[in-house]
């Protein structure tokens, strides 16, 4: 993801000591369960999903793959976020990785270099799986290294009550309305402000999420043909408009020391009118605030933009390890979780969106809201251009300390792009 998607449920998740403890052996000790004596294979799947799934509904997916399957038994390596995260970087530094690998975007282009995980360009081809029933997939030089399976958008969050309050019949479409409207809930006094914005260079996925959103809600782009491109005219109006909603006053205090919790905090806590955060939330800031009366929107977009409008997204992804000695069992289910009718019911249970552009979750038991942001996103495009970048998170870093320094009135627009550029291009070949 992801991309460095840090969702809320990711940090409150709640696991099992024994499940961490069975985690860690199997990731480290390279003694995993193969071939059995009746010719049956077990793969190891590392991941975090099941922690953030309702209980035992994954056990189910995995248990109708190995009834349609005998031959092959599916081990969950179950652990938050975070701890997959660090086992999987142990892991592919040493080449012990579990056969199936759930992955973050942010990590995918790492591995890859590293010979860790399999160019699934080749294993799809090798099964003759239908590549084009993907909605998207993660690429290293031409080759597929990861899948998501599941994507998680990031559309705008508005609270209904600070707009009326404010006096704001519609919700923001375009740059200058929202700036109108974050104008308009700043003065109506107490401690509202119009917008979050969290620059935590720690956890600084909001540069991705609450920044170049921005950019891709305009059909923008940060590269151009692979390569930095900060110093574009695009990327330009971008920070500068950012720069327009901080010199007018309208974003909550403490941004650049703020994260991403504190940012749906502040949101569900009635102090904030509008942010750009993760579908994942929705749930959460019902159960914490249920009288908040609030809706999805798709991004604002530069006034006079007429395209599709791209929204940024994490995503529960999935990869093959380079060195199993299964492979075309691995793969087998990878594609399973890919089919049309398992990944509808997948991302159905995780509130998200499928993998597979021809699967339907079912919103039927879901909150509206699931629906709308649906409709949002089949309008526009999943844009997240850090996915696949090597070393992503830092420079996500990079670009955040020369944009604290711009909003802090110590550097200008232009020379804070123009470090970015330098600074990116040292990284990215």
């Amino acid at each position: 993801m992801a991309v460095r998607a840090t969702r809320l449920k990711r940090v409150i998740g709640a696991v099992t000591a024994a499940a961490m403890v069975a985690f860690v052996a199997a990731c480290g000790s390279g003694d995993a369960v193969d071939t059995a004596s009746d010719g049956s294979v077990t793969l190891e799947f590392a991941q975090w999903w099941g922690a953030e799934l309702p209980a035992g509904e994954f056990d189910k997916i995995i248990n109708d793959f190995t009834a349609q399957n005998p031959n092959i038994k599916i081990k969950l390596l179950s652990a938050p976020y975070a701890s997959t995260k660090q086992q999987l970087i142990t892991g592919a530094a040493s080449k012990t990785l579990p056969d199936v690998v759930g992955l973050d975007g942010a990590w995918v282009n790492d591995f890859a270099k590293q010979g860790a995980i399999a160019d699934l360009s080749t294993l799809m081809a090798d099964a003759n799986f239908d590549a084009s029933q993907l909605a998207s997939q993660v690429q290293v030089k031409g080759k597929t290294y990861m899948i998501p399976v599941v994507n998680f958008v990031y559309p705008l969050f508005v609270n209904k009550d600070l707009l009326t309050k404010a006096g704001v019949a519609e919700v923001p479409t375009t740059r200058t309305q929202f700036l109108d409207a974050a104008k308009k809930i700043s003065a109506t006094g107490g401690d509202a402000k119009g917008w979050a914005l969290p620059l935590d260079t720690a956890v600084p996925n909001g540069v991705q999420n609450d920044v170049m959103s921005w950019l891709w809600a305009s059909g923008g782009s940060m590269l151009a043909d692979g390569k930095p491109n900060l110093t574009s005219a695009q990327v330009k109006s971008t920070v500068e408009y950012v720069k327009s909603l901080n010199d007018a006053g309208v974003i909550a205090p403490g941004s650049l020391t703020m994260k991403e919790q504190d940012k749906v905090e502040k949101f569900t806590n009635g102090q904030v009118g509008m942010m750009i955060d993760s579908l994942a939330h929705i749930n959460l800031i019902k159960k914490n605030k249920p009288d908040l009366k609030f809706e999805v929107a798709a991004l604002p977009a530069e006034d006079g933009y007429t395209g599709k409008r791209g929204i940024p997204y994490a995503s529960w992804g999935i990869g093959v390890s380079n060195s199993t000695k299964h492979k075309a069992e691995a793969f087998k289910f990878v594609s399973y979780l890919l089919g049309q009718e398992t990944n509808a019911k997948l991302s159905t249970i995780a509130n998200g969106f499928p993998g597979n552009k021809n699967a339907q979750p079912d919103f039927s038991n879901s909150d509206p809201l699931f629906k709308t942001a649906f409709d949002i996103y089949q309008q526009g495009y999943p844009a997240n251009e850090f996915v696949g970048l090597p070393k992503s998170e830092d420079l996500m870093r990079s670009f955040d300390e020369q944009l604290q320094l711009v909003l802090t009135g110590k550097t200008s627009v232009d020379e804070a792009l123009a470090k970015s550029q330098e600074s990116w291009s040292s990284v990215i070949e």
